[in-house]
């Protein structure tokens, strides 16, 4: 008997502990924000889980060699996806290139060297612009974009730098420059929008101390703030990285939809994206929608193979800061 109330009573006091957490409501708050944050890996599951069911006539046909196939032809139920993949690294990168100093360089001037108001006037225009669908920004790309490309810039190019396989081929105006610009244009307000907010949060203490010590307004902005600030700058790089893969309307509008492989920035081209949305309705018989379907497969793990190089980057970072600040 002694034995039994010394055991019983443990319990008792467990029990008596979780009904006074479920009364102040701290076992329900952890048990429903458990579910919410579950939910997030089953979505992503049930994704990759339909993706590969759904695109198993294509995998059981073309193995991996579908990812390094040149040939999309559904006449003949061959499919490859090495355009494609091309294309999407290609516009991508090209963007990247072009909106992340652009981007960077505008978010320290609206957090360090702007005054308040024309920081806010301007921060305002950001986020209606980051707000702007997409297809409006395909609409406005074919009506001005498009017209400058084929006409002034694109000539321009090719006269000057046409000595570069970059630059060479015929010019139409559509094509991966194109895209890669209308990207430029779209990832650039996320850029100005997440760099900025990580400027502004570096503490005030940082700034003053560098100017204590006889710096400039600039050489405190350019060698204190922002390598403070750098793993937030690196994270809003590869988050427009992930906006650009994904992106689907305004680069079908433009890009050309060429599926082939060209060195030229000139020449038309592909994307998955657009593919995908522009031939997923027209798709008949089982392995040619099975083929797009395992195209967004493919586009689910580039975007998860490069955003888990940027995770990996931020920590590679800031353990070799934390090592030099030691």
């Amino acid at each position: 008997m002694a034995q039994t109330a010394i055991v019983s009573a443990p319990s008792q006091s467990a029990a008596r502990k979780f009904v006074a957490r479920l009364r102040s409501g701290d076992q329900v708050a952890h048990l429903i924000t458990l579910i919410f944050a579950a939910s997030v890996f089953l979505v992503t599951v049930l994704l990759v889980y339909e993706l590969w069911i759904h695109s198993g006539a294509s995998r059981g046909k073309f193995g991996l060699a579908f990812l390094f196939t040149r040939v999309w032809d559904p006449v003949a139920e061959k499919f490859g996806a090495l355009p494609f993949i091309y294309g999407t690294l290609l516009t991508s990168f090209v963007a990247l290139l072009i909106s992340v100093p652009l981007g960077v360089g505008a978010a320290i001037f609206l957090a360090e060297l702007a005054s308040p108001r024309v920081s806010a006037v301007c921060t305002f225009l950001v986020e209606l612009l980051a707000a702007v669908p997409s297809v409006i920004y395909g609409l406005l790309a074919i009506f001005t974009l498009v017209p400058l490309l084929r006409q002034y810039i694109e000539p321009g190019l090719k006269k000057t730098l046409g000595f570069l396989p970059l630059f060479q081929g015929q010019i139409y105006g559509v094509g991966y420059l194109a895209a890669a610009l209308i990207l430029a244009i779209m990832i650039f307000p996320f850029i100005i929008s997440i760099s900025r907010e990580a400027l502004m949060a570096v503490p005030r203490e940082q700034r003053e101390a560098a100017l204590a010590l006889g710096a400039t307004k600039w050489e405190s902005t350019w060698q204190v703030v922002v390598p403070f600030a750098r793993l937030g700058i690196i994270g809003s790089i590869f988050l427009a990285l992930a906006r650009a893969l994904g992106e689907t309307m305004a680069v079908t509008m433009v890009i050309g939809n060429d599926p082939s492989i060209h060195a030229s920035l000139l020449a038309p081209g592909y994307t998955i994206a657009a593919v995908i949305a522009n031939e997923f309705t027209e798709a008949t018989g089982d392995v040619y929608l099975s083929a797009l379907i395992e195209l967004g497969l493919v586009l689910f793990f580039l975007t998860m193979i490069l955003n888990g190089s940027a995770r990996l980057l931020i920590v590679a970072t800031s353990r070799k800061g934390s090592k030099q600040q030691a």
